[in-house]
């Protein structure tokens, strides 16, 4: 009987446990679905949709090389999708379809509403965990429910890496040949530009791309990462989340390469390996929060008291923040950065996300919307946690009176100013001293270099508005624990 194995977020034949799954019960066919009003619905960024496509491209390749063809098919949205999984699974004949679970109340919706159209056809409909390492649920508190700190979720993690190692799926073996055609995967969909070619040059597609870059770190990065991982301008990060989010690369892939490359140990042995394994348990704690907590993924504090903060509505501000004109250098580098290459550097990312949500005392949904609309690593879970961290709105989060200063943040993990002469080549010329704080000692207006150099005064004063960040967390009502 053949089986349909419906790609999302998901894009490998590697470690695939629909995939696997499929083919072990019979001969298989594949559909994706494009879905550009969902995606926009989502803030997906033109550069990710672009991303998906180029890696769907390539996955359709592979999938020859199994004789798996692949359908291409559209749902303007997910409430399209019922309807038109039902139509090609009746179309095909097929007798079960299958999929890697996925974790947002968007995503549980949609298979929901999917299974029960399917059900009334009478074809089967069939979940795996796939995603994480652990499967929702799985890691509980002693009194059953679902952690809120970090550092205790981790501890149970590790109890279960050395029990039960997530083990990696066999690449299925080519079936016979069907005779279904593969349709031709679109360069572009309507509602999304493609980018240009840089930003397609620094993330190539494909999973042999994808195990390449993840070969490399492991060889040549890992072992400093603990050291570099804070300095921009290093190449110190693996640069992997677009993969991960794209399901390019599974995080047990991941898992085992840190592993090959720190003799099989998590908790010692290379400092560097140990601390990008607990970079790996972060993202799988933040979407364990996605099923714990589903309010976040609806736009809603985990911290319920904090819906109380008053937040300024600012337009210019924020603006200023979008656009790389907040006249903080290393902040407007960072915002550079993104808007040009679809991703951040993870300590800028938090660095950013402070000053936008504690300074500038704008809702972080603002700047959560505004990366998801420009990150190509964009992923709901991670970018979600992220912001509420920065915000002290989340769970685990940073302390509300634990404040980055952003010009301490740049003269520490960029001391010579070469990320922010990367990013702001009109501040090049300025020692490695007053590039961090160029207005410093000066009203800060016009042409403060003396050869035509334009760059913005601060618009907010650090000190003050740090002051009005506090009084408004201390006059929040008294914190009660969430739900």
């Amino acid at each position: 009987m053949l089986q349909l194995m419906w790609f999302r977020t998901d894009l490998r034949i590697t470690d695939n446990s629909a995939l696997a799954a499929a083919m072990q019960a019979g001969p298989t066919a594949a559909v994706f679905l494009l879905s550009p009003r969902q995606w926009q619905l989502h803030d997906d960024a033109p550069c990710k949709v672009d991303f998906w496509l180029r890696n769907l491209a390539e996955l359709s390749r592979e999938l020859q090389r199994l004789n798996v063809p692949l359908l291409v098919r559209e749902a303007d949205d997910w409430n399209a999708a019922p309807q038109v999984i039902g139509n090609l699974a009746q179309e095909l004949g097929a007798s079960a379809v299958h999929v890697n679970d996925e974790y947002g109340v968007n995503e549980s919706r949609r298979d929901q509403a999917v299974a029960a159209a399917l059900e009334a056809l009478d074809t089967g409909f069939h979940g795996h965990f796939d995603r994480l390492l652990f499967k929702p649920g799985s890691v509980l508190t002693r009194t059953g429910t679902y952690f809120k700190v970090y550092s205790q979720f981790r501890g149970v993690c590790y109890q279960r890496l050395h029990t039960a190692l997530p083990a990696l799926q066999a690449l299925p073996g080519a079936q016979s040949a069907l005779q279904i055609a593969a349709d031709p995967v679109p360069q572009q969909v309507p509602g999304f530009d493609s980018p240009g070619q840089a930003l397609r040059d620094a993330w190539p597609a494909g999973e042999q791309a994808a195990r390449e870059r993840l070969q490399r770190f492991a060889d040549e990065w890992i072992e400093d990462y603990h050291d570099n991982r804070d300095f921009p301008i290093r190449p110190g990060t693996s640069q992997l989340s677009a993969y991960l989010a794209a399901g390019v690369l599974s995080p047990r892939q991941c898992l085992h390469a840190a592993l090959n490359a720190n003799a099989g140990e998590f908790e010692s042995g290379s400092q560097g390996a140990v601390t990008w394994i607990n970079e790996l348990i972060w993202r799988e704690f933040y979407s364990h929060i996605l099923v714990g907590y589903p309010r976040v993924s609806m736009g809603r504090a985990f911290r319920p008291e904090t819906e109380a903060l008053p937040w300024r509505n600012a337009g210019k501000d924020l603006q200023a923040w979008q656009e790389g004109r907040t006249g903080i250098p290393i902040i407007d580098a960072a915002m550079r950065q993104m808007l040009a290459t679809g991703w951040m550097h993870n300590r800028l990312r938090m660095v950013v996300a402070m000053y936008l949500t504690k300074n500038l005392l704008i809702d972080w949904r603002e700047g959560e919307r505004f990366f998801m609309r420009h990150l190509i690593d964009g992923d709901l879970a991670a970018n979600n946690g992220g912001w509420q961290w920065s915000a002290s709105t989340g769970t685990d989060s940073v302390p509300y009176f634990r404040i980055f200063n952003p010009i301490s943040q740049s003269q520490r993990f960029d001391p010579q100013g070469r990320f922010i002469r990367q990013w702001l080549p009109e501040l090049a010329a300025l020692g490695d001293k007053a590039i961090h704080d160029p207005h410093a000692g000066s009203k800060g207006q016009g042409s403060l270099f003396g050869a035509g150099v334009n760059y913005p005064a601060p618009i907010v004063d650090l000190r003050a508005s740090r002051q009005r960040a506090l009084e408004a967390f201390k006059n929040l009502p008294s914190a009660s624990q969430p739900a």
